[in-house]
């Protein structure tokens, strides 16, 4: 009996879905990309990022060895992961790296599944991920942040027909995608006003000895591609 019922939640996370008309798509990556371009809905959006940004810190860091003390989310949107282990070497380098391509290899992550009508499958990973950053959060806006994204995803999840949940599942996967992006050109712009010399890409450039300028580069190289991929999974 608990057998057949977790192959029934298996299926119903994982099994194949309702596939979405090729205009929701569209409009979901259009939709993406205003929330992406007009500041004034970009900025409380950005949250979203910032938490997968330091959710992939959070991960590499754990993934090599270090020891996770905690993540603070800040009302400016910035954030901030706290590890402690080496501070240099590849464990590092790669903790490092992780912040600033987390959101939209996340994104790409999301159209592979939904290329393969896997809707419910993008629903529980956000959930998950939104919990374990929730247990590692420090600080009371991070807790805010945290129960506020929760609550829209509840939402959807639970009230909301297959027809909305599949197109906010496509608006997630869009707007980490291109939403990875932006934070990377920001950093560019601060930096060459002097006002982000503790950026990861300074940081990686201490620890490798390559410019910053070389990693900020990394960063949108790997978030482009990203998005060409996922848009050819998610559109053709």
């Amino acid at each position: 009996m608990q057998i057949a019922a977790t192959k029934d939640l298996w299926q119903q996370i994982f099994g194949d879905q309702w596939e979405p008309p090729a205009t929701m798509v569209l409009v979901a990556a259009g939709i993406a990309l205003v929330v992406v371009l007009v500041n004034a809905l970009w900025r409380p959006a950005r949250n979203v990022i910032t938490i997968v940004h330091e959710a992939g810190h959070a991960l590499i860091a754990l993934l090599a060895g270090r020891r996770l003390t905690g993540i603070r989310l800040h009302s400016d949107t910035s954030g901030v992961t706290v590890s402690r282990g080496k501070p240099e070497g590849p464990g590092m380098v790669c903790t490092a790296l992780a912040g600033y391509v987390a959101p939209s290899l996340l994104g790409l992550a999301f159209a592979a599944l939904l290329g393969t009508d896997r809707v419910t499958a993008v629903l529980v990973v956000c959930a998950i991920l939104l919990l374990l950053v929730l247990i590692m959060i420090r600080n009371a806006y991070g807790v805010f942040s945290l129960v506020v994204t929760g609550g829209v995803l509840f939402a959807v999840s639970w009230l909301a027909s297959d027809e909305i949940q599949a197109g906010f599942a496509y608006l997630i996967a869009w707007f980490l995608l291109v939403g990875g992006l932006r934070p990377v050109f920001e950093l560019q712009a601060k930096r060459r006003r002097g006002q982000a010399r503790d950026s990861d890409a300074d940081q990686l450039a201490r620890l490798t000895g390559a410019p910053a300028f070389f990693w900020v580069g990394t960063f949108a190289m790997v978030n482009t591609g990203a998005v060409l991929l996922a848009a050819g999974w998610l559109l053709l």
